[in-house]
């Protein structure tokens, strides 16, 4: 039985990854997860893992953990911690991210930079990544990302982001890749109170992924977001909340 799992996970890891449910492709915090893995703009603690370009647009250091934990199944969950350090010369990003059981694991410890000269902010990251299956051993891999946000105008923003550029591979005895990622999108603010994304994300070994969601804040206080995720899995469509206020 232990051996089955085991190889579940290693023969549907191409699978997970066009999922979006393990650490080299998952979208973090509850924004992003509500808007379907929309990721470019935010601009939060979470932006060291989604993008590094916008960590600079924070307004004050920030804290952010997750924990999440799909259909009940621990080999499925994910936990993450990220800390934001504003700073005059730029933002300086630390996380530490988790996911899945005691037969499969993968974890991810990031460092990031950030910082922002005009319209444009950019940053860079590097990443260890590891990945444990039991019985079959520990492979280590470093990852170097870079991400950018710019201000084309007063309601119009475009972001990319570019993860696993030197294309890094699970283990040096491995030659299973992790995935490379390139993201682009446009963010449109027609309103105080209304976001309008698309995004376009393309894995070396996938076709592309297109999505489109809006965000818009209650007067409770609270976000929502509804998104459509077509390809390469069949659409979804999500709803989330984001509470703004703790009174």
């Amino acid at each position: 039985m232990k051996f089955g799992l085991i190889f579940f996970f290693w023969l549907m890891s191409p699978f997970l990854t066009s999922a979006q449910i393990d650490l080299s492709t998952q979208a973090f915090g509850a924004k992003s997860q509500g808007l379907g893995t929309i990721k470019l703009y935010h601009q939060d603690a979470w932006s060291l893992f989604n993008n590094v370009g916008s960590l600079d647009r924070i307004e004050d250091s920030e804290i952010g953990l997750s924990l999440d934990q799909r259909y009940g199944i621990q080999e499925l969950s994910t936990a993450a911690l990220s800390l934001v350090f504003k700073k005059p010369a730029g933002s300086i990003g630390i996380g530490i991210a988790r996911f899945g059981g005691s037969l499969f694991q993968q974890h991810r410890l990031e460092l990031g930079l950030s910082n922002t000269r005009g319209i444009l902010s950019f940053g860079a990251k590097a990443a260890w990544f590891q990945t444990h299956i039991e019985g079959f051993g520990t492979g280590n891999a470093l990852l170097l990302s870079l991400g950018g946000l710019a201000e084309l105008g007063p309601r119009f923003f475009f972001g990319a982001h570019l993860s696993n550029l030197n294309q890094a591979k699970v283990s040096k005895q491995s030659s299973q890749p992790i995935p490379t990622l390139l993201t682009v999108g446009i963010t449109y603010l027609p309103a105080k109170n209304l976001e309008i994304h698309s995004e376009l994300e393309k894995d070396l070994d996938h076709p592309p992924l297109f999505k489109l969601g809006y965000s818009t804040n209650l007067k409770t206080g609270s976000s929502s977001g509804l998104a459509s995720n077509p390809l390469p899995i069949p659409s979804i469509l999500v709803l989330g909340f984001e509470r703004k206020s703790m009174a």
